[in-house]
């Protein structure tokens, strides 16, 4: 398979310079400097191109290819030589592209637009490297935190996904050889991405999510007039998730985890208990892990946790049941009436630990996986599953427990609903009782 077209800036080693055809101060140069070159590869071909720029190896970084000094200038002091490199990058590779549809390409087309160029004392005007949009600066403005969604602040979450997808952007990059930026994004990128991510053994909805964030990149690119690129909107460019088979608790088992005595390892008792507070309240638990003294509120004889989601930045009012009021006793010393909230890590961990002690040992919750027991999946995430599951099946209106877990769609609360065949057989056979009597009645 033909190499991805690779262009680099190399310094020439000192034992095989020449000093034939150089100016004299160029001659002097070769004492303490050493010659940079673009090298092009492209279908088994190179080209090698002499620019007359020369650096100091001290002050030349080999990994981004790049002067450190970002002051340095060209030896005529009329340009900065970070800004000639790249210039040169993007217009050796803008001619091949252009080329192509005249056949192959040859090297020595590439070098007289270069000379066409360069020797021109640089005609076009120099945009400055570091102003330049790129795809991979605009996606830093997401991860920093500057670009928001109507105003709001991105969540923590969504602020690691971007970093985690700028990671493997600039990753695939490298390995592939495949320039990314906003003109290469198209459907030849999307298969050899994925490709690549595939082979990193990435989850199908990890890798859904990264393309999902990478069109959030893109339409904020063309919304700024970064690019006109839209070939990211073909319908063939996406991937779709696969539905995840995750387990709840329901109250009964709730009940057994809370009353199971764990008092001999408080360790494991107080992340119990944080998750069955969790199981109770819906909430996530970057939120109800960091709970307030003034978000506990006496309204009417009745307390309430009334709190601003970190994620969402909805306000939401829930009130607390016996057994959150139960916990706030237990640990009315806590200024917030609650443990000490830990890493997700070892929150995972111990809540494991907790469940296979009380118990919680059923088979048969996951359909692709029968016999893996209950204790084995519950994580952090399966109180707030918890939550909405039981009340879904009491029968409680979507819409009021969408304003607690606040979700802006049915469909995406809906995910969050953990039915099982079992569960969905129980329910309608309940139902068909209830018709049944009824019906039973009216003959007699």
């Amino acid at each position: 398979m033909p190499r991805q077209p690779e262009v680099h800036f190399r310094l020439e080693q000192r034992n095989k310079k020449s000093k034939k055809g150089l100016t004299q101060k160029q001659q002097a140069a070769l004492n303490e400097k050493c010659l940079i070159y673009l090298h092009f590869v492209y279908n088994k071909r190179r080209l090698f191109y002499s620019f007359g720029q020369f650096v100091d190896p001290a002050n030349w970084n080999d990994k981004k290819e790049e002067v450190k000094d970002k002051e340095a200038t060209t030896a005529d002091g009329t340009h900065k030589l970070n800004e000639l490199l790249f210039h040169l990058k993007k217009l050796c590779e803008k001619t091949y592209k252009e080329s192509l549809s005249n056949g192959v390409v040859e090297p020595e087309h590439i070098k007289k637009v270069l000379d066409a160029y360069y020797k021109n004392e640089h005609d076009e005007p120099i945009e400055p490297a570091e102003t330049k949009p790129t795809l991979y600066k605009l996606a830093d403005r997401f991860v920093s935190g500057e670009i928001k969604f109507k105003g709001k602040d991105k969540s923590k979450s969504s602020l690691q996904n971007y970093a985690a997808v700028l990671k493997h952007l600039k990753a695939f990059e490298q390995q592939e050889n495949y320039p990314v930026d906003f003109d290469t994004i198209n459907l030849d990128f999307f298969y050899k991405y994925i490709s690549y991510l595939r082979k990193r053994n990435l989850a199908v909805n990890t890798i859904a999510k990264d393309i999902s964030i990478l069109k959030v990149f893109m339409n904020e690119a063309v919304d700024l007039e970064y690019t006109d690129n839209l070939k990211f909107k073909h319908k063939k460019f996406s991937f779709e998730e696969e539905p995840t088979e995750e387990i709840y608790l329901n109250e009964q088992e709730l009940n057994q985890l809370y009353k199971f005595d764990l008092s001999h390892s408080k360790r494991l008792e107080k992340v119990r208990d944080l998750f069955i507070f969790g199981a109770w309240v819906g909430l996530r638990i970057g939120d109800y892990s960091h709970i307030k003294p003034e978000n506990i509120k006496l309204i009417d004889e009745n307390y309430f946790i009334d709190i601003t989601t970190q994620k969402t930045k909805d306000r939401v009012i829930i009130p607390c049941n016996p057994v959150v009021l139960e916990i706030f006793k237990k640990y009315e010393h806590k200024a917030n009436k609650l443990p000490h909230t830990i890493s997700d890590q070892n929150f995972n961990k111990y809540i494991k630990e907790a469940c296979r002690l009380a118990g919680l040992d059923a088979k048969g919750r996951l359909h692709s996986k029968p016999d893996v027991m209950l204790w084995q999946k519950v994580t952090s995430h399966t109180c707030r599953r918890s939550f909405a599951t039981n009340y879904y099946l009491q029968n409680f209106p979507v819409l009021d427990l969408m304003k607690i877990t606040t979700h802006k769609t049915e469909r995406s609360f809906l995910k969050y609903i953990r039915l099982s065949p079992q569960d969905a057989a129980n329910r309608l056979m309940a139902h068909n009782k209830k018709n049944w009597s009824a019906m039973m009645m009216k003959v007699a």
